[in-house]
Order: structure tokens, then C-alpha cells, then sequence
């Protein structure tokens, strides 16, 4: 088959790891995979190398000074779009197109897309996008059956559930020898810590984990908090404010480390004491899967997505003090087995072979 996959952007979010992952794996099946993205601000390549095997297709998108999100939103579905469209005359149709977020979902809108979850906006360009990207396109898939259940409730529409891979082998071994020296000058870096990857946003839940560290350091002051990650369209510069603002006032220093090299993230996950998770709104939990294939503990949000997805192997919280006991809380090596058997137990070239038998069926 000739497949394209559509991304909103090169930078590392869960949905573009998502998307260059399966794309890989599309390959090593041996089918033409063609990638598109918008190469926002001059990226002229995606934030990791990605299989030759590959073909990437980016689309300059060169930023506007002074233009808001709703702005950005519609200029990036046009330009996208657009460059889509042009790539069509006296060439060999894509036999499947599949969008991975609501702007690419508008941009090419006769699609497959992912669900990867569900939000709430309320700039009005978004909100419609938002929209539409569940409406329109031609079939629908979901990484976890929780968001299946909420757009078959919301919208009356059927999505196939298929779960993410994960790239395990790569975080198991930077617990193991192989990551000794990376995990030192972490840890050399920044002592013991608890570790958000992600960004500060809303949806994240940065500010309840501020709250909980203070909790946390209360018992533990050796323990500091990390937050890593954070590309992102939106402009969250108020909510950042308000959680460095609260971290002031309860003496909590985040080091916020922004995007963290594709090569040296592995490290920096197995080196933290445990990894935090406490998003009000996710798909699947990608980088909680990864942090469990280091061996690292996970506490998460109690959200039923995350129990879909995480069962036994994470630790569950619905408020900061439920996420100070879990972050204090001993984890024994039964437990951190669970999690590295499970996140193992998730494949990309599974995945792929999911995705596969759905455009056949299509």
C-alpha cells in the first residue's frame, strides 16, 4: 500500500513520536510510507532521525510574529492543505490517508484519523477543528477503548481501538549497563528527582503536582521535581505563571528542562527516583509506558483511560495528596517487573499490523 500519515508538527509531542513510529513500522512491513508534516519555524527535519525507508514530506510554515492561536490554527490547516493537494496532480494517489491530529484531520479532511484524546477549547478556531475532526473524517481509530467509549458517547461514531507501541527496548537498556554513564550525569546534574515529561499546560495537571511536591518535600527535601518537554501550539504562558507563582509561595523550584534530546531522554528516565504523571486528560500515556520499560515507578492520574491502560503496574491518585503518598511510597521490584513486562508487551510493529488490516478492511 502506499500510505501518507499527517502530523501537525516535527517537535517531539506524543502524537508526532506516534506517527514516526508507525510510520517506521509501516515500512518494515514493507510498504511506501510517506510522512507530512508542517515544519513550523523553520524545522527542516523532525526531532529525532527517522528510517530512510521513510519518505518525509515538510511543509515550511514560518512563524508569524504577533499572530494568535485561532490565526495560526486556520493558516496551518490552509498551508497544510494546500501543499497536500498539490501533490496530487500525475501522481500515484496515497491508497490511505491517515490524519493524527484535528489539524491535519481538517487539512486533508476525506481521512482516516486518530482519536488520540479528547479536549475542551474554547478559542473558537480550535473548538471547530476540534470539531470536525471527529465528524468528517472516513474512519476513526482510538489508542485505548476509554476514548472510544467517549467519542461513540459524544458523537455516535464506532472508532477501532489500537493501543500504542512503545519503543521499550530503548528505555530497558538505558536502566541497564549500557545507560550507566548517561544515568550518572543526570543524576551529577540534578541529584534525586521526580520527573513530569511534557511540559507546564493544563492538561498536564503541572499545578496539582506543584502542590504535591510540596507535600513531598516536606518528608523528602532531597527530592526535586523535573519537568521535561513542552513543544507545544498553544500559549499557556498565564497557566505557566500561575504554577510558578504557586511554587513560590509553597517553595517549590521546578527545573524546567524544555525538549530534552531524542538520544538522551532514555537516561534521564531511568536516572528519576519516579516518574509523575498527572494529566487530567490522555489518550494512552506514553511516556508513563516508557518511564515503566526503565524500571522507574509511574503515579498517575486516576483516570479510567489510565486504569484501562496501566492496570496493576502504576500507582493511582485523584488529588495532590493522593500523588505525594504515591511519589513517597516504596515500589519493590515486583511491581517495577510488572510495569517493564507490560510496556514490553507493546509493540510498534503490532501496531502497524493493527493499522494494516483496518485499511485493508477500508
Amino acid at each position: 500500500m502506499r500510505i501518507a500519515l499527517l502530523t501537525y508538527s516535527t517537535r517531539p509531542r506524543g502524537g508526532v513520536v506516534h506517527t514516526l513510529a508507525l510510520a517506521e513500522a509501516m515500512a518494515r512491513a514493507g510498504h511506501d510510507v510517506s510522512v507530512w508534516s508542517l515544519g513550523r519555524g523553520g524545522d527542516a527535519a523532525f526531532f529525532r532521525p527517522v528510517d530512510p525507508a521513510v519518505t518525509l514530506r515538510l511543509v515550511p510554515f514560518p512563524d508569524v510574529p504577533g499572530e494568535d492561536v485561532g490565526a495560526r490554527i486556520l493558516r496551518s490547516i490552509a498551508v497544510l492543505g494546500a501543499a497536500f493537494r498539490d501533490e496530487g496532480p500525475g501522481q500515484t494517489p496515497y491508497d490511505v490517508v491517515h490524519a493524527q491530529d484535528c489539524i491535519s484531520a481538517n487539512a486533508v479532511p476525506d481521512c482516516v484519523r486518530t482519536v488520540h484524546h479528547l479536549d475542551t477549547f474554547t478559542t473558537p478556531e480550535l473548538a471547530a477543528c476540534h470539531e470536525r475532526a471527529v465528524v468528517t473524517p472516513h474512519a476513526l481509530v482510538c489508542v485505548s477503548a476509554a476514548v472510544a467509549a467517549e467519542v461513540a458517547t459524544g458523537w455516535g461514531r464506532v472508532a477501532t481501538v489500537i493501543p500504542n507501541g512503545v519503543e521499550a527496548d530503548r528505555f530497558t537498556a538505558a536502566a541497564g549497563p549500557a545507560g550507566e554513564a548517561g544515568r550518572h550525569a543526570w543524576r551529577d546534574r540534578l541529584g534525586h528527582y521526580v520527573l513530569a515529561v511534557g511540559g507546564i499546560e493544563p492538561r498536564k495537571g503541572t499545578l496539582d503536582l506543584v502542590e504535591a511536591m510540596a507535600r513531598v518535600q516536606a518528608v523528602r527535601p532531597e527530592l526535586s521535581l523535573v519537568v521535561a518537554g513542552g513543544e507545544t501550539l498553544f500559549d499557556y504562558r498565564d497557566y505557566r505563571a500561575r504554577v510558578f507563582d504557586r511554587a513560590a509561595e509553597l517553595g517549590v523550584a521546578p527545573v524546567v528542562l524544555g525538549p530534552v534530546d531524542h538520544g538522551e531522554l532514555p537516561t534521564l528516565v531511568a536516572a528519576a527516583d519516579v516518574f509523575a504523571f498527572p494529566s487530567v486528560k490522555e489518550g494512552f500515556g506514553l511516556a508513563a509506558m516508557e518511564a515503566l520499560a526503565a524500571g522507574v515507578p509511574v503515579v498517575t492520574r486516576d483516570l479510567p483511560v489510565l486504569r484501562e491502560v496501566f492496570g496493576t503496574a502504576a500507582t493511582f491518585a485523584a488529588d495532590p495528596a493522593g500523588l505525594a503518598d504515591g511519589l513517597l511510597a516504596d515500589v519493590g521490584a515486583e511491581r517495577r517487573a510488572v510495569g517493564r513486562a507490560l510496556a514490553q508487551g507493546h509493540s510498534w510493529d503490532a501496531a502497524a499490523a493493527a493499522h494494516l488490516r483496518l485499511y485493508a478492511s477500508l
